[in-house]
């Protein structure tokens, strides 16, 4: 079995401006930020699957190979599932109708093979993961104040099926194709 997902990475270059704005969520509760060489955003999460499947999964994703290279701006914080219980702290997506064109693409494919299509899919990079909140109001404010804050952008045409292995330190992600 291979814990998996399909993702865009984000760039090193954009890495700093974000690892910056996660640095100030620990004062508003406690928070298991995403590390710095994790951060990207989730097309397709697949969970276990049976290693078999990994080529099927693969075909599936060739047509990602021919992907013109497109922008994608990374703006604003938000949350989930909402402001008045904050589990997951994101960095949102500008203009994603590109990004979403492409997690459809996936979620057709890969419903040959059994996975189901996504109901809501937003676009997003999570930061990241509330345990428990100790300021309410800080946050919310924090969240507030950086809803429109632009973090840049970067140009790609990558699309990648990851390893997730979990270990007592976090997980450890490795790309597969």
């Amino acid at each position: 079995m291979v814990r998996s997902f399909i993702a865009i990475p984000c760039p090193d270059e954009l890495k700093d401006k974000i690892v910056e704005i996660q640095s100030k969520i620990p004062s508003f509760c406690d928070a298991k930020l995403v590390e710095r060489e994790n951060i990207h955003s989730t097309l397709k999460f697949l969970g276990d699957v049976d290693d078999n499947k990994i080529e099927e999964i693969k075909k599936q994703l060739e047509f990602a190979k021919n992907l013109n290279e497109f922008k994608i701006s990374l703006k604003g914080l938000g949350v989930f599932p909402n402001e008045n219980y904050i589990r997951v702290i994101w960095i949102g997506v500008n203009e994603p109708e590109k990004i979403v064109e492409i997690q459809k693409q996936i979620d057709e494919n890969l419903s040959s093979l059994g996975f189901k299509k996504e109901k809501d899919f937003h676009p997003h990079f999570t930061i990241a993961r509330i345990k428990s909140v100790t300021d309410k109001f800080g946050l919310k404010n924090f969240i507030k104040e950086n809803s429109s804050k632009e973090f840049g952008s970067f140009m790609t045409k990558e699309v990648h099926l990851m390893e997730s292995k979990l270990t007592p330190n976090g997980p450890v992600y490795s790309r597969i194709f």
